[in-house]
């Protein structure tokens, strides 16, 4: 099971290098139209999107060289911070072990390496005596590298493993024989790594996702061990490009689950996984607006769903009947059940209310027990618990002023142990202290944002201030503890996080509200936050950061082109912000699949919605704030060439001399260097360029 093997909580983000050139390069303007509802458009750097046109290498090289020889006077604090963060890790280290069967599994970071090392042992003591996988040896000779599956089949004598070496998304999975530690003959190219995995119960067959070319996981593939990929079956193909495919093991080990979703409708499909030639069963057929997802639970199944409850219920269903629901847990509006996990005897139930994680545990005699975790802003996430006969409960707590910490809860006794928490040496965590406001939008909508600084910081109105957000896809985002941070803390500034409408904090309204014709509301919510974070006097008026990515990205480039004069700076990572283009452009990964969030601006009323607020379209001739972007040439989420266009756009409109960065990524993807001291440096560098920028 995947959750079998743990990582070290690895607390940032990095690369580096400074070099050259005088003037921030200039992209050139060829003439280039093209149609949409709105009329013709005029888009005079659509050339970018041509990755082999010398020019775009040109272009980005360029653009590097100029971020470079920027950063080299600050090259002195690049190295401080970057020094910092690390001084602030125990770079070697191990994490909490995880029984599995007969053995313990765990993964450990060593000082000086980059990636973890996998292993386990046969007690919780010798877990680190053999390495299953070490992510070093496989990083070797390649500039990027990421871990996708790493699955122990039932008797623990394979793992299916998979990797990355470009950024691209596309994993190369491979079968590790863990008795003599060789990689099998089999290799699978072109998988994805996203949507799961499953072993069968004799281990002779592994189930794995394919992509289609947008990216999207289509298709839930048979491998037989010991055969050719080209003699796969196709388990489920899903025509319909709305829809991702997802497979999954149960706890229990007894069925494998497969799922295919949109963003507003599911379907699952059951199969045995002691059967693993049957063709999967259908629960339910699909129903537009309608959401169910359904785990084994001893002599039945346990449904979550959206059935008449916006925020969702608890069903049980019998195993020889699953498409016939009986409530367990009502549903409660504005507390949205994000998950149930079943064990033998019990459930754990994680949901969301009043903008906070919560966990209840339902037990099979009916009682009910929630965690209390207090009233600082937090994350609460269950931890690995691949145990079906578990008696206790692991669950990882962190917040803005408290390290990642793995907690085990004895479910008969009540007693809670903490296990580990991330050791940050030179800290002192008592200096820290946050809270939460909560701010008006201009609709009347209270809006939360949490804030942290350093203990006894006065809100006068003169410390810089760095607000992140994201704000899309009903992806909620609790606090979260950064030794990066600190540095800016640690330097008087304060921090916050806004949780505009978008994401899911307060229930699936919170999100319906902040998508498609009500996109809007997730940026005049994140500068109402802005504003009460300025005016209850945590931040300087003329010192604010506003720092996002991916859809975040998208937000801090329309707050700054609704607000340009809020905001000394802004930081905007791998942003989507051409996205009237992209989701014009249904060749392009995820671009269907993105329909049911931001709509298709190929048909009003949402061509001219969209276009109200994308960032590129929205660019005109006025000042701006300081500008970092960041991009990723291999990035299949958000292509390179929205930030590298966009950039060049400001570049010619721009009417002030403030600082504006593009730093690409040449090698890598959308999450950026895969090292972690590269992602330490890299995190050194955003945090130098907001101290730069800011008087």
């Amino acid at each position: 099971m995947p959750d079998a093997v743990p990582t070290p909580s690895d607390p940032i983000t990095a690369p580096a290098s400074p070099i050259a050139a005088s003037a921030p390069p200039i992209a050139k303007q060829v003439p280039h139209t093209w149609q949409r509802i709105t009329g013709d458009v005029d888009d005079p750097w659509a050339w970018l999107r041509d990755r082999d046109d010398p020019d775009t290498v040109a272009y980005l090289a360029a653009e590097n060289d100029y971020a470079e020889q920027w950063l080299a006077p600050h090259e002195a604090l690049v190295e401080t911070v970057f020094e910092e963060i690390k001084s602030r890790v125990q770079e070697t280290d191990t994490a909490v072990p995880v029984h599995k069967g007969d053995w313990w599994y765990t993964a450990r970071t060593v000082e000086g390496l980059d990636y973890a090392i996998h292993c386990r042992g046969a007690s919780r003591e010798t877990a680190e005596s053999q390495v299953l996988l070490d992510e070093n040896v496989e990083a070797a000779g390649h500039d990027f590298f990421s871990l996708g599956l790493l699955e122990m089949s039932a008797d623990h004598s394979v793992a299916a493993w998979s990797s990355d070496v470009d950024g691209s998304e596309l994993f190369t999975l491979r079968f590790r024989d863990l008795a003599t530690g060789a990689d099998l003959p089999d290799v699978l190219e072109g998988t994805s790594a996203w949507g799961g995995s499953a072993w069968s119960s004799d281990g002779a067959h592994f189930f794995y996702m394919m992509p289609d070319d947008q990216m999207r996981p289509f298709q839930v593939w048979r491998h037989a061990l010991g055969t050719e990929q080209s003699e796969d079956v196709l388990v489920l193909h899903e025509p319909d490009e709305r829809f991702y495919l997802g497979i999954d093991l149960s706890r229990s080990e007894r069925w494998i689950m497969l799922e295919a979703a949109s963003k507003t409708t599911s379907e699952a499909w059951l199969l045995r996984a002691d059967q693993p030639t049957a063709e999967p069963v259908s629960v339910r057929p699909r129903t537009e607006g309608l959401e169910y997802s359904l785990d084994h639970w001893g002599d039945g199944f346990v449904v979550l769903t959206n059935l008449d409850a916006e925020d969702f219920r608890v069903m049980t269903a019998p195993e020889d009947a699953p498409a016939d629901w009986t409530e367990l847990l009502p549903h409660v509006p504005g507390q949205r059940i994000v998950g149930v996990e079943p064990f033998a005897d019990h459930l754990v139930v994680h949901e969301w209310s009043q903008a906070q994680q919560r966990v209840r545990i339902l037990r099979r005699d009916g009682s009910v027990e929630a965690l209390d975790l207090g009233s600082e802003p937090h994350e609460l996430e269950l931890d690995a618990n691949p145990e079906w006969h578990a008696t206790t409960l692991r669950y990882g707590y962190q917040s803005f002023t408290t390290p990642a910490s793995v907690y085990e809860l004895d479910l008969t006794t009540g007693e809670r142990t903490l296990l580990k928490q991330t050791p940050t040496p030179n800290v002192d965590l008592t200096r820290y202290e946050a809270s939460r406001e909560w701010a008006t939008a201009p609709d009347g909508t209270l809006v939360p944002v949490d804030i942290v600084r350093r203990r006894g910081t006065t809100p006068d109105g003169t410390a810089p201030c760095l607000v992140y957000g994201y704000g899309s896809y009903e992806a909620s985002m609790p606090p979260w503890f950064s030794v990066g941070r600190i540095s800016m803390l640690d330097r008087g500034w304060t921090w916050a996080l806004v949780h505009p409408r978008g994401g899911g904090e307060l229930g699936r309204r919170w999100y319906t509200d902040g998508k498609l014709l009500a996109k809007r509301n997730t940026f005049t919510d994140t500068i109402a936050c802005v504003e009460h974070v300025r005016d209850l006097g945590w931040a300087h008026p003329d010192r604010i950061t506003l720092r996002g990515g991916s859809a975040g990205g998208l937000l801090v480039g329309a707050c700054m082109t609704l607000r340009p004069d809020l905001f000394n700076a802004v930081v905007a990572e791998v942003p989507f912000v051409d996205v009237v283009t992209t989701m014009s452009d249904p060749s392009l990964p995820l671009t269907i699949t993105e329909w049911e969030e931001w709509g298709d601006p190929r048909t009003e009323p949402f061509a001219s919605y969209m276009l109200g607020y994308s960032p590129y379209d929205n660019a005109v001739a006025r000042d701006y704030p300081a500008l970092l972007i960041t991009a990723g040439l291999n990035d299949p989420r958000v292509s390179y060439h929205e930030p590298a266009k966009w950039c060049a756009k400001l570049r010619a409109l721009r009417t002030d001399s403030a600082p504006q960065l593009l730093r690409t990524e040449m090698g890598a993807g959308h999450g950026g260097p895969s090292g972690r001291y590269e992602r330490w440096r890299d995190e050194a560098i955003v945090i130098t360029f907001a101290l730069a920028v800011t008087a």
